[in-house]
């Protein structure tokens, strides 16, 4: 969860994020992350947990596709948005919504509880970002999957425009971290370069993809 403009993460409150949401009809693309489609779409459906869903783009798309998903976001206005995308998507989809305002700072989700928990974007400082870490996991249920997606800190070093705090960029590592060990099986470790055109220059970006499955 950053800012294009530098701001810090401890600035990024409700009332920021509420702010940036209120300055144009629509932030994000409308889609889901391409790496949550690549994951999830062979998974069966169960319980999810969408950290920081923002517009809502990847809890409608899980959720017609059966998942029941509790989508969490600090923003009223985006949860707002999304709930009325929800609606206007047609065949159940919002039913199998629940929209939660929540600062992940400060909030921990039910333990376990989910067959699929899922945090795209989120950047946090180190210690912040290790206690989400913590909480994700220990809310996935054995047998289901966290699915975490980052921008990589190696775009730092070759141009790409991102806000001026590297640490809270990380690889990795940082996710594992959280793992109990012996209890989880890491399918997925690995930055995955694509192009993309910022601020109209064309760029190699790296996205992080930790993919892990909780042992029966």
């Amino acid at each position: 969860m950053t800012d294009e403009h530098g701001s810090l993460p401890e600035e990024m409150g409700e009332e920021f994020w509420n702010e940036r949401y209120r300055s144009s009809d629509r932030i994000w693309s409308g889609r889901p992350n391409r790496h949550l489609v690549r994951e999830v779409e062979g998974l069966p459906p169960g319980r999810a947990l969408d950290v920081g869903a923002g517009e809502g783009a990847d809890a409608l798309w899980l959720a017609a596709r059966g998942w029941r998903v509790t989508a969490v976001d600090i923003s009223s206005v985006a949860l707002d948005r999304a709930a009325a995308h929800a609606m206007a998507a047609g065949a159940g989809v919002a039913d199998r919504i629940t929209w939660l305002r929540a600062d992940v700072t400060r909030w921990a989700p039910p333990t376990p509880q989910y067959e699929l928990v899922t945090a795209q974007f989120m950047h946090l400082y180190p210690n912040p970002r290790a206690l989400l870490f913590a909480d994700l996991a220990a809310a996935v249920i054995p047998g289901g999957e966290l699915l975490v997606v980052a921008h990589h800190p190696r775009d730092l070093a070759s141009g790409v425009p991102r806000p001026p705090h590297p640490e809270i960029f990380y690889e990795g590592d940082a996710v594992t971290a959280a793992l109990v060990e012996g209890e989880w099986e890491v399918l997925v470790d690995e930055a995955r370069p694509s192009e993309q055109v910022l601020d109209g220059v064309s760029h190699t970006v790296h996205d992080l993809v930790v993919r892990a499955r909780r042992l029966s």
